[in-house]
């Protein structure tokens, strides 16, 4: 989306359209735009000037409050394509693949014609195609349709998982649920991680008991440790027992923590090396792409064993003198051990104090036994430190 001068105001991800009546054709009542950072805003069609390949143009002021449906709304990818709806004249199920509009001559936009493909149930992607007007099938505003999520998984294909998190908490309770069922279980842990903790409950409480295990085992420790601590104890006990043993073992650790405590924040899962280890070996460790940029900042060395908790702790090797050194050197040749471990029962505002006085981006937590248990990276500091809600709650602007 464009202004009249040409300055990229965001990017489309959704059309509003409501319906008006059985006999009168659903009105395009306006587009869900992403603007920087990650707010999803509302522009009225009315606002649109011209509509080419790529590009919208719209004049006037954006109001920047975030988008929120209204009753009667719904939402053309997230909500219409892949539903389920029935021909009129032939009672045949079919699913709706895209959507038309037109202008009118008031220059309102309305739905006129849909795009269907005919097929049996499971929504796969064979049978015949063709187009018909918006009033020749029906369910097209039923809450309580069948859908598939194929379009819409298709067009989330990219987003990373704060933006789909957000996407997620504009839909209603039984879209919401389709379309998590739909993810797979690595993207689904990495989202869960991004949603308010309300939310993740009743999604998780939903997912049945295999694939909730299997998201949590796929969640960083500390953020699972966090959602199975929102949960109700008889639900938390009944997923932990149902995990793999070393996994569970790890999250009823954590969960003996306070949540704002060093303890309650750590991972137990930081890179660990043995003294003899290699700074080429150490530099394979940080380039594994499932690694939070904080977590591979730092290589941890320790006594066998190396899974936490581990041996006697001996230092740390920060990944910028692990760069400047020869691949043959031993890591422990370049430790820094000024650098000291905190306790897991350090407060939120002595681990904040550390951060900010030795300007960190991860630090090693140990036990009384100087045990390295985990690490506290500095994004699980900032998210202990917003309000519950800021996942929830942004500032409104207008400009």
């Amino acid at each position: 989306m464009f202004d009249p001068a040409g300055d990229q105001v965001g990017k489309i991800r959704d059309f509003v359209v409501t319906t008006r009546g059985a006999a009168r054709a659903p009105s395009v009542f306006g587009l869900v735009v992403e603007v920087a950072p990650r707010r999803r805003i509302f522009v009225p069609m009315t606002r649109v000037t011209a509509i080419d390949p790529g590009s919208v143009v719209t004049s006037g002021v954006v109001n920047l409050r975030r988008f929120e449906r209204r009753p009667g709304e719904r939402l053309v990818i997230a909500e219409l394509l892949d539903l389920r709806v029935t021909v009129q004249q032939s009672g045949e199920k079919v699913s709706i693949q895209d959507i038309a509009m037109t202008q009118d001559r008031s220059r309102e936009w309305l739905i006129s014609r849909v795009f269907i493909r005919k097929g049996g149930a499971g929504f796969a992607r064979r049978g015949p195609t063709l187009t018909v007007d918006w009033n020749e099938v029906s369910g097209l505003f039923e809450e309580s349709g069948e859908q598939g999520v194929d379009s819409l998984l298709a067009s989330i294909e990219t987003m990373r998982p704060a933006d789909l998190a957000n996407l997620i908490q504009e839909l209603p309770n039984k879209r919401q649920l389709e379309l998590v069922s739909g993810l797979d279980v690595e993207k689904l842990a990495d989202v869960f991680e991004e949603l308010p903790e309300d939310l993740r409950v009743d999604i998780m409480s939903g997912l049945g008991l295999e694939r909730a295990t299997n998201v949590l085992e796929e969640m960083d420790p500390d953020d699972a440790a966090d959602l199975l601590s929102e949960l109700p104890p008889e639900q938390a006990e009944e997923y932990l027992d149902a995990m793999e043993p070393d996994e569970a073992d790890d999250l009823r650790r954590l969960l003996a923590y306070d949540d704002f405590s060093a303890g309650g924040m750590m991972t137990t899962e930081p890179i660990v090396l043995s003294p003899d280890a290699t700074v080429a070996e150490a530099l394979a460790r940080v380039r594994m792409p499932e690694l939070s940029p904080a977590l591979a900042s730092q290589v941890y060395v320790a006594r066998p064993p190396l899974e936490t908790p581990t041996g006697r702790y001996i230092g740390v090797a920060h990944v910028q003198r692990l760069l400047r050194e020869p691949p043959s050197q031993l890591v422990s040749a370049v430790l820094d051990t000024s650098l000291e471990p905190i306790g897991p029962a350090a407060s939120l505002g002595q681990v904040a104090r550390y951060f900010a006085t030795y300007n960190l981006v991860a630090l090693p937590v140990v036990d009384e036994n100087d045990h390295l248990i985990g690490a506290v990276t500095i994004d699980d500091v900032i998210d202990h430190m917003l309000p519950e809600d800021w996942r929830e709650n942004e500032l409104d602007e207008e400009g």
